[in-house]
């Protein structure tokens, strides 16, 4: 809701009175503030629009999910480098139900600017990987698959893989 400097800004001022309370002997009071100014610097980091939308994806409302992203106006200027990755991510797991094009794009955008877990890392080259797939670029689609095979730690997209890979067979 808050740029990300207005967040910073919130949370310098916050922990500038908690220290004056600290010094007016109200112990109290500065300890919760201090407590309080962790959630405008926790929000920096973590987008709170963001947060939403992937409750929202959750819960497999991909249109209620859209709309918080929409929220964003200028994705650029108001998220940290890897919030544009997830905004990315996000978009592209939404646009691929209708336009694979466009998902590649976000897709390929989000995995530039980084995402913070390798799973979403993986997550994100498997669906390129079936992108790559259905249009016909085997070689593509073959090295993003064992990309996601070797970021795939716990083995949580191991069945997909497989599947992907069978398909991959077929071709």
């Amino acid at each position: 809701m808050f740029n990300k400097n207005i967040k910073l800004i919130i949370a310098g001022l916050i922990i500038a009175f908690g220290i004056y309370q600290f010094f007016e002997s109200n112990i109290g009071n500065g300890i919760f503030l201090l407590l309080f100014s962790s959630i405008f610097i926790f929000l920096y980091f973590k987008n709170e629009l963001i947060l939403l939308a992937f409750l929202k994806l959750r819960k497999q409302d991909l249109e209620g999910a859209k709309v918080w992203l929409d929220k964003i106006k200028n994705p650029e200027t108001a998220l940290v480098k890897k919030q544009q990755g997830y905004y990315n991510y996000l978009n592209g797991i939404m646009v691929s139900q209708t336009n694979l094009t466009q998902a590649e794009k976000f897709f390929k955008k989000a995995i530039e600017l980084g995402l913070s877990m390798d799973q979403d890392l993986a997550l994100a080259k498997l669906q390129l990987a079936g992108i790559a797939m259905t249009k016909r670029r085997k070689m593509e689609a073959t090295n993003l698959l064992n990309e996601a095979k070797k970021l795939d730690k716990h083995n949580m997209l191991k069945d997909q893989i497989k599947m992907m890979q069978q398909q991959m067979k077929k071709i």
